[in-house]
C-alpha cells in the first residue's frame, strides 16, 4: 500500500516535502534493518507526539506482528505454560525510545546541570552510531532539541527534524528536515501527526508485511 501517496492526496499541502518524507523513511528503514533504534524528543505537544510515534512503532499499528518461531520456541523451552499465554499476545516492535518519558533522569539533569541538556544527556548516554535521532520543534529553534541533535550527530547518529516555518537551526543541522508549510504552532502540529503516521505505516508495511 502506498501510504505516502495517500498522505499527499489527503494533505496536498505536503506535496512540496514528499521527497523529504521519503528520505526520512529510507533513513529509518536502513537503521532498523541493522537492528538500530530511534530516539525521539520534543517539548509540550511535540513531547506527546514523540510518545505517539514510539507507541506506533513498538507494537502493532494496523498490522499483526507475530513473533518469530524461534523466539516462541525459546519461550516454550523456558516455561510452556507462560509461553502459551505470551506467544499469541506479544508483538514484534521496532525499537524506539521517547526521551521525554524519563522523569527521574530529566529532573536530575535539570536540577544538577541545566534544563537545556535534558535530551542531549540521554542521547550521549544511549545513542549509538547508526541509530536515528528525531527532533520535533515547531519553530526549529528549541535549544534542548538543538543540543540533542548536535550530540547525536557527534555520536554518529542520523538525524531527522520535524518542524514548520523556516525550520530554524534544526533544519540546517538535520540529515533530513521535514518542514511543514505552516507557521502557527497548532497548525504545524496538525500536519506533523499525519506525516509521522505515514512514516510509521510505511515502516510497518516494510518490516511486517505478512
Amino acid at each position: 500500500m502506498d501510504y505516502l501517496q495517500q498522505l499527499i492526496e489527503r494533505y496536498p499541502t505536503l506535496h512540496g516535502i514528499q521527497n523529504n518524507i521519503s528520505d526520512a523513511y529510507l533513513l529509518m528503514e536502513k537503521s532498523f534493518s541493522v537492528n538500530k533504534k530511534l530516539l525521539v524528543a520534543g517539548n509540550g505537544g511535540s513531547a506527546a507526539d514523540a510518545d505517539h510515534i514510539v507507541g506506533e512503532l513498538m507494537k502493532g499499528f494496523v498490522k499483526k506482528r507475530p513473533l518469530p518461531a524461534g523466539f516462541i520456541s525459546a519461550l516454550e523451552a523456558l516455561d510452556k505454560e507462560a509461553a502459551a499465554y505470551l506467544a499469541p499476545r506479544l508483538q514484534c516492535g521496532l525499537p524506539a525510545i521517547a526521551l521525554s518519558s524519563h522523569a527521574a533522569l530529566m529532573t536530575a539533569t535539570l536540577n544538577d546541570v541545566s534544563g537545556d541538556l535534558i535530551y542531549a544527556q540521554q542521547v550521549c548516554g544511549c545513542g549509538n552510531a547508526g541509530d536515528v535521532f528525531m527532533g520535533i520543534s515547531t519553530s526549529g529553534n528549541a535549544k534542548n532539541i538543538f543540543y540533542a541533535m548536535l550530540t547525536a550527530k557527534a555520536h554518529g547518529l542520523k538525524t531527522i527534524a520535524l518542524s514548520g516555518g523556516t525550520g530554524g537551526r534544526l533544519a540546517r543541522l538535520a540529515d533530513v528536515a521535514l518542514i511543514v508549510p505552516e507557521t502557527e504552532t497548532y497548525k504545524i502540529q496538525e500536519l506533523h501527526l499525519p506525516m509521522y503516521h505515514a512514516l510509521c505505516l510505511m515502516l510497518e508495511e516494510h518490516f511486517f508485511n505478512t
